[in-house]
């Protein structure tokens, strides 16, 4: 049983930095890939970044060399940094399992329909 549960997002000036968290249960966390996903109103959901069980990762371009993604397999916990937030980073965000080849994360393509309640984050002045 998939379970999904995040936190961490708040209100922050543009500028600002969060931590986000996802903690994983129910499944072998050591052999999936963990995505991290972004959803603001009116859009589609989309794909921010990944990691995969031998810590490779992947960033969307819109987030890349400000979002950082790491791993804790012994809290079976992900964390997602967000560095110099922008208004258009104001979404939920929501972590699940994604499929890994060769040692690197595929986010789009999901292990898991499941998903967690996801966190909000606004990014606003």
């Amino acid at each position: 049983q998939w379970q999904f549960v995040e936190s961490g997002g708040n209100l922050v000036q543009p500028g600002g930095s969060l931590r986000l968290s996802c903690a994983a249960s129910g499944f072998s966390l050591d052999s999936y890939a963990i995505g991290w996903f972004r959803q603001a109103p009116g859009k589609v959901r989309e794909g921010v970044s990944c990691i995969s069980s031998s810590h490779n990762t992947y960033y969307a371009d819109s987030v890349k060399g400000r979002f950082t993604t790491s791993r804790d397999s012994a809290k079976s916990t992900m964390y997602l940094h967000l560095d110099n937030l922008k208004p258009e980073d104001s979404a939920d965000y929501f972590c699940t399992a994604t499929r890994q080849l060769d040692g690197h994360c595929a986010i789009r393509e999901l292990q898991t329909d499941s998903w967690g309640q996801g966190t909000q984050v606004t990014v606003s002045s």
